[in-house]
């Protein structure tokens, strides 16, 4: 007897995880369309920011990050202010350097 049906297989795909919500809706043409006041939803676009723009293991200098950021939006400086204040990337003392941050969420 062979069942040519497996009723283990979901129909659709999983549902996306609410901690790794997509953040494609936040973009037009590769450019952030606003940058969102909500605090989790902006944490969840600087999340997806600082793993696309920034490599782990690589120094940037302040123009290097806003040149990063300039690709998505132009409000580099409010972004690069936001991915620092969230810990997303550190800064030296001096400013000379940035570097995004080893710690995952």
């Amino acid at each position: 007897m062979s069942d040519s049906t497996d009723h283990h297989q979901p129909s659709h795909a999983p549902a996306p995880s609410p901690t790794r919500r997509d953040v494609s809706d936040l973009f037009s043409g590769g450019r952030i369309v606003a940058i969102p006041r909500r605090t989790a939803r902006r944490e969840q676009l600087l999340v997806h920011l600082a793993e696309t723009l920034f490599a782990v293991d690589r120094d940037y200098t302040e123009p290097e990050v806003n040149d990063a950021l300039r690709t998505v939006h132009e409000d580099c400086s409010a972004l690069r202010r936001y991915l620092i204040t969230s810990g997303l990337l550190t800064r030296t003392r001096d400013g000379r350097a940035y570097r995004r941050s080893t710690t995952t969420r």
